[in-house]
């Protein structure tokens, strides 16, 4: 949500701000601005609307573009409509500040009240223009610089923040601080150019040197100076650590094809390659993991196991369960990070918490964790970024290495969870034995096949789109599954309304007669997983009673299945292989079809209406 860019050296700011807002607009966002510093005056653009909206308000002035120092930024609403005024960045009242903003400010409208009855005026409705004025208040009543002004404001702040704020009479630093929201500092050669961004993407081909600042802490970006980073509620110094960024600038680029969450569908077979590379070896009929050997009498003296996430990964987190529960025998809870963090739970340091997030940065479960190391428990993370907080804040922890995600909707960064959660389920249900040597090295076996039953799947892509264009003006869909693939069902209904807008509901299949019943008649698309293991001849029967209702069926079903065939309107073939490995197959042509859907009905699929990327606001 929002997305931060900012450059201060020797190069032109313009291009390295403005390009960098693109890569961050699958962060999310209904408004964009920049402000260039131009040696003398901040020229100031601002526009509701996309990034090249902007881009067509500078292009008719070219002096607003020339400086060596910009700040950019792409806002999601939240204190104020979207619009010109409200969109950032934001002055002071004098001018001399300004501020962009992620996050937000609780108690904005008690500083603001007490800013106004102080001689403050405010244009804007937002909680960022107060913040900057209170930054203001505080240099001048205090007679303090930028650096030393910027961290009193902050002890007075309550909610959460990534800021980067810039004095026109100090003109050769930038001040960054964060606490809730990410923010990354790209070190340039000799500390003649930095970079400052929401992520490592808007500076990767400039330097691969990035500074990741943790909670509470902020930053001074002097140029010529190394970076200064210094506790905010006590102003103590810490030596921030350098790290080494392993992204590639292809890695975030479409690479010829028409949608990044295309080009990502067709990542799986390498994503879910790189994630079990090293870790499953199937010659030595083993499953090397450090995080869980290191801490296997942790996950096997547990009382339960509580998974905690948002969105696609909390489906995951529910693949994971019957993965546990089948594969190992361990007792697991999922739940929503949202719900978990705020009904008083019951953790004990006798319970293992697993919180899974593709950005790393997902607030509620970056709450969900604190809460729970706050009780004593076990803290696990699954993330895709290096070096991310949530990476830094639990105990262990596994990457995915899907490889950065940049579509809104998840699709490569839900089969590299599936397959982590199903790594650690089969390595707990060895060393637990719930797992004979034989049945885990057929597991293992089959597993080294997914890549290539992925690949085989895409092939059928031109299929899945024929059926796109029979459903794409359908108003509402069922998507039914059971057992593993009951939460493929809830992510291919997710998949479907976030980049559709069609309402879509997913459930168990044997809970359909339990109202959704109510809903179908000749109009009514279904979408059933129905592969040849678990419960396929009661998912038959489901079947049979939507067609008595004259539903229209869409099926997914194991190659060579004809009982399904006879009586289903669609079916989608997948490979064969074992019950708990099918989440892997089942989701791709959820996956695809909502994908055509989605392009044939004219949507912007890789940044669909009010979402966003990494979601790191309450």
């Amino acid at each position: 949500m929002c997305g931060i860019s900012a450059y201060i050296g020797f190069r032109e700011a313009y291009p390295i701000v403005i390009n960098g807002l693109k890569r961050l607009e699958y962060r999310g966002y209904d408004s964009a601005g920049v402000m260039i510093y131009d040696g003398d005056q901040m020229q100031l653009s601002k526009i509701r609307g996309k990034v090249s909206d902007l881009e067509g308000v500078t292009n008719k002035d070219e002096a607003r573009k020339k400086g060596n120092i910009g700040i950019g930024h792409t806002r999601w609403a939240t204190h104020g409509v979207p619009n010109d005024i409200n969109s950032h960045p934001h002055l002071s009242q004098s001018g001399d500040l300004a501020i962009v903003h992620n996050g937000i400010i609780e108690n904005y409208d008690t500083i603001k009240k007490e800013l106004i009855s102080r001689g403050y005026t405010f244009k804007s409705d937002t909680d960022t223009e107060v913040l900057i004025n209170l930054i203001e208040e505080v240099k001048i009543n205090e007679g303090c610089k930028l650096g030393k002004a910027v961290q009193l404001a902050l002890t007075n702040v309550v909610g959460a923040y990534a800021i980067a704020v810039f004095d026109k009479t100090k003109p050769d630093e930038i001040i960054v601080a964060r606490l809730g929201s990410p923010i990354a500092i790209g070190v340039g050669d000799e500390f003649k150019e930095f970079f400052i961004a929401s992520d490592a993407s808007p500076f990767v081909e400039y330097t691969k040197n990035a500074i990741y600042l943790e909670d509470e802490e902020m930053a001074i970006i002097k140029l010529g100076k190394k970076v200064k980073v210094h506790k905010i509620n006590d102003d103590s110094k810490v030596e921030p650590t350098v790290l080494k960024l392993q992204m590639s600038l292809d890695q975030i680029e479409k690479g010829g094809y028409d949608h990044f969450m295309l080009k990502e569908i067709h990542e799986q077979p390498k994503a879910i390659t790189d994630t079990f590379r090293g870790r499953l070896l199937a010659e030595e009929n083993m499953i090397r993991m450090s995080s869980i050997e290191d801490n296997l009498d942790r996950f096997l003296n547990a009382n339960r196991i509580i998974i905690v996430a948002c969105g696609t990964s909390w489906h995951a987190g529910l693949v994971g369960e019957y993965l546990f529960e089948d594969l190992a025998r361990i007792p697991v809870e999922v739940e929503y990070a949202s719900e978990f963090r705020y009904r008083n739970p019951v953790v004990t340091d006798k319970d293992v918490v697993i919180a899974i997030s593709q950005s790393g940065e997902t607030a509620d479960t970056l709450a969900a964790i604190k809460l729970a190391k706050s009780n004593g428990a076990f803290v696990y993370g699954i993330c895709n970024v290096v070096g991310s907080s949530i990476a830094r804040e639990t105990d262990s922890g596994a990457y995915t290495h899907a490889g950065p995600e940049i579509g809104v909707a998840s699709t490569k960064a839900f089969t590299t969870q599936i397959t982590v959660l199903t790594l650690i389920a089969l390595k707990l249900g060895r060393a637990n034995k719930s797992l004979s040597e034989e049945i885990f090295k057929n597991y293992l076996d089959k597993m080294q096949l997914i890549p290539e039953q992925v690949e085989q799947l895409l092939k059928i892509d031109e299929h899945v789109k024929s059926i796109a264009a029979v459903y794409k003006d359908a108003k509402n869909c069922l998507y039914l599954g059971r057992g593993f693939n009951f939460p493929v069902a809830l992510e291919g209904a997710l998949k479907l309304k976030e980049i559709s807008y069609i309402h879509a509901e997913g459930y168990p299949a044997a809970e359909m007669k339990h109202g959704p019943i109510a809903l179908i008649d000749e109009n009514m698309p279904i979408f059933v997983i129905a592969t040849n293991k678990g419960h396929y001849e009661k998912v038959v029967s489901n079947i049979q009673e939507i067609k008595a209702r004259a539903g229209k069926i869409i099926a997914i079903v194991t190659d060579g299945d004809t009982q399904v065939r006879d009586i289903a309107d669609h079916v989608i073939e997948i490979p064969d292989t074992e019950e708990a490995l099918t989440p892997l197959l089942t989701t791709i042509p959820f996956q695809l079809l909502s994908y055509h859907i989605a392009v044939m009905l004219g949507k912007n699929v890789d940044q669909p209406r009010n979402l966003a990327k990494s979601v790191t606001v309450e």
